[in-house]
């Protein structure tokens, strides 16, 4: 089952939702665009049911809100909202983590090693954080807390705004794929704890968005190690 994909939705609303939501995502859609139910319908030819059915999915997964008398719109991405989900994601990704390293078998490393290729072979940050939030996903796919799992994959989405949206005006390099590939070789190599502590640092080592809303470097976390950089 995809990331994006709503659970047990007709097929019709999770296409025009998963459609919505690497638009929002890539930040074709930024945030505060309304998102109008008739016009959403109008563009993929549905109905109105399956269109307020990918609507309602986006606010539930946290990236469209719905106010009264404002209707529904592509969910903020300030400065405070950024620092919750950077936050929340790696305290919560190590959790996970630490209840699935040692289930790891043959399937799961193949899944990370390939995520780890496409970022390697990556050619737009679009591309490239898609292989991100794959290679993430596989990390915690052995942890048997479904719920905790459900929350990740909301936070991932998230992140990913905020790593193309601080892109958008750089020149674009993939500057974390050797990190990626140091976590695949110590699971592949059973050191629990060496991977451990690479994807701490891994995750901690980011910009953290300032008051201003724009990235601020974080202290990293280890002398040796590089300073923050936007693309965990």
């Amino acid at each position: 089952m995809s990331e994006i994909e709503p659970k047990r939705a007709p097929a019709v609303a999770q296409q025009i939702a998963e459609v919505l939501i690497e638009r929002i995502v890539a930040g074709v859609l930024p945030p505060g665009t309304p998102l109008r139910q008739d016009h959403v319908a109008a563009e993929f030819g549905a109905s109105h049911v399956p269109a307020r059915e990918a609507l309602q999915f986006l606010c539930a997964q946290g990236l469209a809100i719905s106010e009264p008398r404002r209707g529904i719109r592509v969910a903020p991405m300030d400065a405070l909202h950024q620092q919750e989900v950077i936050e929340m994601r790696a305290a919560l990704e190590l959790l996970a983590f630490r209840h699935a390293a040692k289930q790891f078998n043959a399937r799961h490393l193949a899944a990370i090693e390939a995520a780890v290729t496409a970022g390697e072979q990556a050619g737009s940050i679009v591309e490239w954080e898609r292989a991100n939030r794959d290679f993430h996903a596989a990390l915690v796919a052995p942890c048997p807390m479904r719920r905790l799992l459900a929350v990740l994959g909301q936070l991932r989405l998230a992140h990913s705004r905020i790593v193309i949206a601080m892109e958008r005006s750089a020149n674009w390099l993939p500057r974390s794929n050797h990190e990626h590939r140091q976590i695949y070789a110590a699971l592949k190599a059973r050191d629990h704890l060496r991977a451990t502590t690479l994807l701490t640092r891994h995750l901690h080592g980011i910009e953290r968005p300032g008051a201003d809303g724009q990235a601020v470097e974080a202290e990293a976390p280890d002398a040796r190690e590089p300073r923050a950089r936007r693309d965990r």
